[in-house]
């Protein structure tokens, strides 16, 4: 089979063009006042609470740069995504639940469905008894089912209870009470107000520091599991909430294995979620504390990548993909995050490393970068970049030439100065006459020989939602004078034909609401300028996502126009990336023709 598992926008191998990527999503557009993405103030969403996911699968996809020029490859098409939040109902269109208002053993109200899993429905109720919310789960067993079968689900959701019950932490779920409701088992839990990570995951990839956080938290749960003796089985992103204050909780211990109890399951039965099962639980072996800690690394990886490392399009395929496929490397995550996610990877459950290696690899990756060391450039002769040199290679030279550098000029550098900050890489844009940076994972789009448009170069990174594009109009091939006297007039001229007339080269469609600020800026000791837009994108209302773009202006002295456009999405976690990424790669710009 193929060996190709992870690649991005579901590449696959040997024809099979199995999907592997989450096919990430900007975030949707919010009601005014609510404290949750796409949540109506005083609604939860579907997922929400508990944490079992959604039923309904949606077909959005990434958003886009702008449209290739005539006869340029296009970047690969993604996939369907993996996972589509379902949408609360407004509050003045919302209909009562079937069921609602109905009280459990005398105490518990159910107000609205959570959602549902596997083996159970998830209420927001309200305990009368000391007036506050919880969430309850309602067991769901077919009326056919038979009496042996129906006993076994009701023995998991003890189970379950128990399990969650005997665990102190704040990670993990609370279980306050098992009700009895004819005769049935009734979970009543604390109520997380918050939103899944699968939902999270939709808007975006996280950062790297942000996903070693959530993993930190994750790993405290799941080692306080293993140390009371309970196997979760079933870690994923829909069953990690992310609740208020940067509080995560793993959830749904439905079809935990506690130590000295029979196991439920049927001889040849399976358990969990293919895509995130340890390779020794495919083959049937034994789990241990590792196979959860595999699982917790299938999730990191899709949270810093944008792709599911082993998910194909049906179950067998998946559990193939477990068995023998090798993730394609981290490009997001680095570092000791890599390492942590290269580690708990390994086929083999004796490779992995413990949970004390682990938390020592995520502490370190989340932890605030230290600040860059200060550089110090000398400028040389007229004026042209010199050499530049790191405090300690100055304090390393004898005071007498350290004071002729100084005599000569020298400036501290801003983070970004000089050489590209690390995890980014310099591309020099061949026949533009520039050097665009941008992190290193992002892929290069360049025109075909027999394009005609040959100014500007494209970097989108591995899920497509930001984007860099260098342009460059030359005032060779001006012939009808389009070009305006100054990167000042180009940029005040764009934005008011965008606007008034929605028509652009940007991929941007005229029914947008681009909205767009011009600022006056400096490059190098010169004139340039700089748009900054807002705009959504999408056909219909309830498909409009918010996007931001920036465009960077400088008109060289032989009357040729640079423009370094970037687009990101406008809202989550994407909006601070692409801000970051905005900057970086306007700072970096390097025009070697001024």
């Amino acid at each position: 089979m193929s060996n190709d598992g992870g690649a991005p926008y579901g590449s696959g191998g040997s024809g099979s063009g199995e999907t592997t990527s989450y096919g990430l999503q900007p975030p949707r557009p919010q009601e005014p006042g609510a404290p949750y993405g796409g949540v109506p103030q005083g609604q939860q969403p579907q997922q929400g609470g508990y944490g079992y996911p959604g039923q309904q699968q949606g077909h959005g996809q990434p958003p886009q740069g702008p449209g290739p020029h005539p006869g340029q490859q296009a970047p690969p098409a993604p996939p369907a995504p993996y996972a589509q939040p379902t949408q609360a109902v407004p509050h003045q269109q919302a209909q009562p639940d079937p069921g609602a208002g109905r009280l459990i053993a005398g105490r518990y109200r159910l107000l609205a469905k959570l959602g549902h899993g596997g083996m159970g429905t998830v209420w927001r109720a309200k305990d009368e008894t000391v007036d506050r919310e919880v969430a309850v789960k309602e067991p769901r067993v077919p009326d056919h089912l038979p009496e042996r079968e129906r006993a076994t689900v009701f023995e998991r959701m003890r189970r379950e209870a128990r399990a969650a019950a005997r665990l102190d932490h704040p990670a993990v779920v609370s279980v306050h009470d098992v009700a009895v409701e004819d005769g049935q088992p009734w979970i009543v839990m604390e109520f997380v107000q918050g939103r899944t990570l699968g939902e999270a995951l939709q808007e975006g990839t996280l950062g790297a520091r942000e996903a070693a956080r959530i993993g930190l938290e994750v790993l405290g749960a799941l080692d306080a599991a293993h140390q009371g003796g309970v196997l979760h089985r079933d870690v994923k992103p829909d069953n990690v909430l992310l609740g208020r204050h940067e509080r995560v909780v793993l959830t749904d211990f439905g079809i935990a294995q506690i130590e000295g109890e029979t196991n439920l399951t049927d001889t040849g039965g399976f358990v969990g979620s293919p895509e995130f099962i340890a390779p020794e639980r495919v083959l049937g072996q034994r789990p241990g504390p590792a196979s959860d800690l595999w699982s917790l690394g299938v999730v990191l990886y899709a949270a810093t990548e944008g792709v599911s490392p082993f998910r194909r399009n049906n179950t067998p395929a998946t559990l193939q993909s477990v068995l023998n496929a090798t993730p394609a490397a981290p490009a997001s995550a680095r570092g000791p995050l890599a390492d942590a996610i290269n580690g708990l990877l390994h086929k083999d459950p004796a490779q992995r490393p413990a949970a004390a290696r682990v938390r020592q690899l995520l502490e370190q990756a989340a932890a605030p970068a230290p600040p860059p060391a200060p550089t110090v450039r000398a400028a040389g002769p007229g004026g042209a970049q010199g050499v530049t040199l790191s405090r300690k290679a100055l304090l390393g030279i004898g005071a007498v030439l350290v004071a002729a550098v100084l005599a000569v000029g020298v400036v501290l550098a801003d983070p970004f100065g000089g050489s590209s900050a690390e995890g980014w890489k310099d591309d020099e844009a061949k026949g533009l006459g520039a050097t665009v940076s941008v992190p290193e994972s992002y892929v290069k789009y360049v025109p075909e020989e027999d394009d005609s448009d040959q100014g500007w170069a494209e970097y989108t990174d591995p899920s497509g939602a930001i984007w860099v594009r260098l342009q460059v109009d030359a005032k060779k091939d001006d012939s009808l004078g389009n070009i305006a006297g100054s990167a000042t007039a180009e940029a005040y001229d764009d934005a008011e034909t965008f606007q008034e007339t929605g028509e652009s080269d940007l991929g941007i469609g005229s029914d947008s609401g681009l909205k767009m600020h011009t600022d006056k800026t400096t490059y190098k000791g010169g004139e340039s300028a700089e748009n900054t837009g807002t705009y959504t994108e999408g056909t219909g209302d309830d498909r409009r996502h918010p996007r931001e773009i920036r465009i960077f202006y400088y008109k060289s002295k032989a009357g040729d126009m640079y423009k370094l456009i970037i687009g990101y999405p406008g809202k989550g976690d994407f909006v601070e990336r692409g801000r970051e990424v905005a900057d970086g790669a306007i700072e970096n710009l390097e025009i070697s023709k001024l």
